[in-house]
């Protein structure tokens, strides 16, 4: 059985041993500690066949809570919430009363504070400082945690360990300690009692929800669902085993980033309760004098974190959703160390890619299409009508574009879109949720460091990248509706793609020019062909009927005669327009050499969509050809 034979009451911070719980506070203690994943017909059962601490939880919540409500309600009718300070007030109370009410409450707030869906904006500001702190619980007690999970004393694990904690929250303390091999370990060890008093608040804060669900019409989401989806993640940051195998698979999936650095995890020394990871000594990023002291480039260590975000969010589809500053930390060897792995989430490849898609349609004011985006990303049911949300988001999103993606505001805009989503029947997938709260933090912490900052800017490199490398089909149309419009090929925006893409450090230019030959020839290159071919045929007219006959020979030739006419019919094809506009592009990027553009050029003549183009181009050269003698024969200047 996981407990221990002393309860903490979370709220009074204070011990109680079995006995003082009583028989049936026994029952309820042994059963919910028991509890391996969150299953809310067990814990329903639990609290329902013993209704005593119910009860008194009961009143210590719901007392508080409906004096909250009362207050707001007076405020509401004397007109007093319209005024900003009187709401942002309330809103303030609303954010200290669930700290005061316990843990499960906290991570209700914290929950709530990425659901623009059911939250006004003025709310959503003050959850979302919502502080994750509690006091810490007598050392003791933690001591008795470690020996009742680990079945064995303290001393035969550790050669030390403080008895005073170093951090406290509402799920656990961190102490430091030394293992038996010397290594220096971080050792954080849950609050006894923790899993009996979520159950129990979880259960309530459940009920209440399915009252508000079926008693106030206004509110369009399943707060049922939301209060389900938040045990299932309290849960899971209850089990540390969890923890550990989430740590351990994001060292793997960044093993290979040199600028990384994941704490090892000591098993042996660890189990549901305790969890035992490499002593890390850095500085907290937003401590910028100590940074500057340690003689690290602040600026990097923002590109690093904001760098390995994305990374986690649209390539592995495995993200830190918790990065605040006591969870980032500025390495001596200039790493940025990651910590705490607790609150991890995972995105399937077709969400990341769609997000990559709406970034494409938002660059592109295709409001239209985001819409669409918004349905295929589970934010709107299909049945919803689009036509009022369109302007919505033109109206939200059109200036900020305007302003271009490097200056977009990624705050203000949420914020702006946290009013759409209020007002229309959105809902919030819980990845989204998560990804937002990342993102929001990240910025707050880059922003301590330059107050210029925008993540949005900083990310677009990242995205471009994606769409200028990634073979998804999804992704390729993207890069086609980014760089063609109504059948025109837009040079500015390839170029801005292509020198955004340039600046992530790993961008492969050969892999870039593979990529770029495969979409000429792949199904959805017919337009890019089309345009080849029209200025092909342009220029070769243009060349005069001397060398018609002899380029028309070349392209319509089905095999090489020798590497002589192999280098002219390159030299012919380097000079196109469309091709010169590319190369100009490529040139500006550090590592390009011409050789690169060179060596791809036989494939040309080997795909059969190239021998169709030259069939093309021969049969639009003798139109323009019969035109001409036709004007000739009838006198008309050329």
């Amino acid at each position: 059985m996981d407990g221990s034979d002393t309860y903490v009451d979370l709220e009074g911070g204070e011990a109680k041993s079995r006995n003082d719980l009583g028989a049936e506070g026994i029952s309820d203690f042994i059963e919910a500690a028991g509890l391996v994943e969150y299953d809310q017909c067990a814990i329903s059962n639990i609290y329902k066949g013993h209704p005593k601490r119910l009860i008194k939880r009961l009143w210590q919540t719901l007392v508080p809570i409906t004096l909250f409500i009362i207050g707001v309600a007076i405020d509401k009718v004397l007109g007093l919430l319209e005024k900003k300070s009187q709401a942002k007030k309330r809103s303030k109370e609303l954010a200290e009363l669930l700290v005061a009410l316990g843990p499960a409450f906290i991570k209700a707030g914290q929950a709530l504070s990425t659901r623009p869906d059911i939250v006004p904006t003025i709310i959503l500001e003050e959850l979302s400082q919502l502080q994750d702190q509690l006091p810490g619980f007598e050392s003791n007690l933690a001591m008795l945690c470690i020996e009742e999970d680990l079945n064995c004393k303290v001393k035969d694990i550790f050669l030390e360990l403080e008895s005073e904690p170093i951090s406290a929250a509402s799920l656990g303390q961190v102490h430091k300690g030394v293992l038996k091999d010397g290594s220096q370990v971080a050792v954080k060890i849950q609050r006894p009692g923790l899993r009996e008093q979520i159950t129990l608040d979880l259960y309530i804060v459940r009920n209440i929800a399915n009252w508000l669900n079926k008693n106030i019409g206004l509110i369009r989401s399943d707060l049922v669902a939301l209060v389900d989806e938040l045990g299932k993640r309290i849960f899971q940051e209850m089990d540390y085993i969890n923890e550990a195998n989430n740590a351990e698979k994001f060292r793997e999936l960044h093993s290979h980033n040199p600028k990384i650095k994941v704490p090892k995890v000591f098993k042996h020394a660890s189990s549901r309760r305790v969890l035992t990871m490499e002593w890390i000594d850095g500085v907290k990023l937003t401590k910028l004098d100590a940074i500057q002291k340690l003689g690290i480039d602040r600026d990097e260590m923002v590109n690093i974190g904001v760098n390995c975000s994305l990374q986690q969010l649209l390539e592995h589809g495995f993200f830190h959703a918790d990065p605040h500053p006591g969870n980032l930390l500025a390495l001596p060897n200039g790493k940025l160390c990651y910590l705490d792995f607790g609150m991890m989430s995972e995105v399937r490849k077709e969400s990341r890619n769609g997000l990559i898609q709406a970034v494409v349609h938002l660059v592109n004011k295709d409001f239209d299409a985001l819409s669409k985006d918004f349905v295929e990303l589970g934010f709107l049911e299909e049945k919803v009508n689009l036509k009022p949300i369109v302007p919505a988001f033109e109206s939200v999103f059109s200036q900020a574009v305007d302003m271009g993606v490097n200056k977009l505001d990624f705050k203000s805009v949420t914020d702006d879109l946290s009013g759409v989503m209020y007002k229309f029947p959105f809902k919030i997938p819980a990845y989204y949720a998560l990804i937002i709260r990342s993102l929001i933090t990240l910025e707050g912490i880059a922003l301590s460091v330059d107050p210029n900052f925008k993540i949005l800017g900083a990310a677009y490199p990242y995205f471009a990248k994606r769409l200028m490398e990634d073979n998804d089909p999804k992704l390729r149309k993207s890069l086609k509706d980014m760089i063609f419009e109504k059948n025109n090929i837009k040079w500015e925006r390839l170029e801005n793609l292509i020198k955004s893409a340039s600046s992530q450090t790993d961008l492969n230019i050969e892999k870039l020019i593979d990529q770029v030959m495969d979409f000429l020839f792949s199904a959805n290159g017919g337009i890019l062909r089309k345009e080849l071919v029209n200025t092909t045929v342009q220029q070769i007219d243009l060349i005069g009927w001397k060398t018609l006959k002899q380029i028309n020979q070349k392209l319509t030739h089905k095999a090489l005669k020798n590497d002589e006419v192999q280098f002219r019919r390159s030299q012919d094809i380097l000079n196109l327009d469309p091709i010169k506009e590319f190369i100009a592009i490529l040139k500006t990027l550090p590592g390009f050499k011409m050789e690169m553009i060179i060596s791809k050029l036989p494939r040309l003549f080997i795909e059969p969509k190239a021998r169709k183009m030259g069939f093309d181009v021969a049969r639009g050269v003798t139109e323009k050809g019969i035109i001409r003698l036709v004007k000739v024969a009838a006198g008309v200047d050329q």
